[in-house]
């Protein structure tokens, strides 16, 4: 009996897929285990096994095709057996209405037409839907590349990335008319260049940041803090014996620990602004930038403030970990309240952090540097770490974004009496 190759669902937030590669072509011999095909999310990619041996009848979804879960997107079976039973509805139709999309881009006119068209005949995606209206877009003026002609996400991410009022035909005419300036004082040599199409994680990151741009009423306070009990107690981690299993424990473990706590006597940063609406959280679900081969994402440690630095060490481990392999579940790439992006290992002193909206704060971590000050009298140096704190003025003012930078210096400061507290 013939066996349906579904797409699985990777998180409850997801609603489709993109396939990226199949590694096995129809007619040949599968067996259980065998790598069928590779898979991403926005954030994660994926790979789908076999589940039972056998011949791959049929393959319904081409690379790039974005598919919805729980879709049949294969059939395992035997040679010469029927699976017109499992074949999903519009499969294989699509490329023929992408061949047909190139012929109404020729006519500048009708090319803005279709795009209505095609939401009225074949709809859009409520993922698309969602993220038109996030990223402040009609998905209208999409050109739809779904299966059955369907708008969805990457096609209003497209147009997002043109922007919201240009028309695409006029669009051409400056790409045509930009070779041209640049020939002129190139004469007799040819530049030599390489496109690289966006993957979706890079198109997700543009379209945020642009949002968190174009719509916030962004402010960055700097401040910084005398890390030397921050550096001292790091060194007693590492060298504490291996059963108390404490020697992971790093400097931006602590600085998450602090973060976790000073928020929850600032409720105004840990929130999201929702246009008319504030909403506060009564636990710190504190978001964390890593840098992974695919681009930035930012895993959410839930309910950070109830855990104590081991237990927080090592979900901030795991999480980090899972988003640098790239096949982290969605769903804890979503909900976060608070933002740490920590730059310090780079060497950066000083940036400004965007903030994630709907979050209306994010704190920049910098390096270590040596400053000297004044103490009885004496000239002294000590080392000192530089925070930087970006809030949305729509949702906080200075002075209480200022009280919260001022509250997190004094407890990473006095971060021994805060791990005793």
């Amino acid at each position: 009996m013939a066996s349906p190759v579904i797409l699985p669902r990777q998180g409850q937030s997801v609603e489709s897929c993109i396939i990226t590669q199949w590694n096995k072509k129809v007619g040949e011999t599968v067996k259980e285990g065998d790598i069928l095909f590779s898979y991403e999310t926005d954030k994660a990619s994926f790979e789908e096994a076999a589940k039972v041996d056998g011949t791959l009848l049929a393959i319904f979804f081409e690379a790039d095709d974005d598919v919805p879960v729980l879709t049949t997107v294969a059939v395992i079976g035997s040679p010469g057996e029927d699976f017109s039973d499992l074949k999903p509805d519009g499969a294989g139709e699509a490329p023929k209405q992408e061949e047909a999309a190139p012929k109404a881009e020729e006519p500048v006119k009708p090319a803005a037409a279709a795009a209505p068209s095609a939401q009225a005949m074949t709809g859009i995606s409520p993922r698309a839907r969602m993220t038109a209206q996030r990223v402040g877009v009609d998905p209208a003026q999409a050109i739809p590349t779904g299966p059955q002609g369907r708008i969805i996400e990457r096609d209003v991410y497209e147009l997002a990335a043109t922007g919201v009022k240009a028309q695409p035909a006029p669009a051409e005419p400056q790409a045509a008319a930009a070779p041209a300036v640049d020939a002129a004082p190139a004469a007799g040599g040819a530049r030599t260049y390489k496109d690289s199409k966006l993957t979706n994680i890079r198109k997700v990151i543009a379209s945020t940041m642009h949002q968190s741009i174009s719509q916030m009423a962004q402010l960055t306070h700097n401040s910084s803090y005398d890390a030397t009990k921050v550096l001292a107690l790091r060194q007693q981690f590492k060298a504490a014996p291996e059963e108390l299993g404490l020697n992971a424990i790093t400097i931006n473990d602590l600085i998450l620990f602090a973060v976790s706590r000073t928020l929850m006597r600032h409720p105004d940063l840990n929130a999201l602004f929702l246009g008319d609406v504030i909403r506060r959280y009564d636990h710190v679900h504190l978001g964390m930038a890593v840098d992974t081969p695919r681009g930035l994402m930012v895993p959410t440690i839930y309910d950070a403030d109830l855990q104590n630095l081991k237990q927080l060490s090592d979900k901030a481990k795991a999480l980090g970990k899972a988003a640098q392999a790239g096949n982290i579940n969605p769903d804890l790439l979503t909900e976060g309240t608070f933002t740490v992006s920590n730059l310090g290992a780079l060497g950066i002193e000083s940036f400004t952090p965007i903030i994630n909206p709907p979050q209306v704060a994010i704190l920049g971590v910098d390096c270590v540097v040596e400053r000297v000050r004044s103490v009885n009298g004496q000239i002294t140096v000590y080392p000192a770490m530089g925070l930087s704190l970006t809030y949305d003025h729509r949702a906080v003012d200075g002075a209480p974004a200022s009280r919260f930078l001022k509250d997190l210096v004094t407890a990473l400061e006095n971060i021994d009496v805060l791990l005793a507290n």
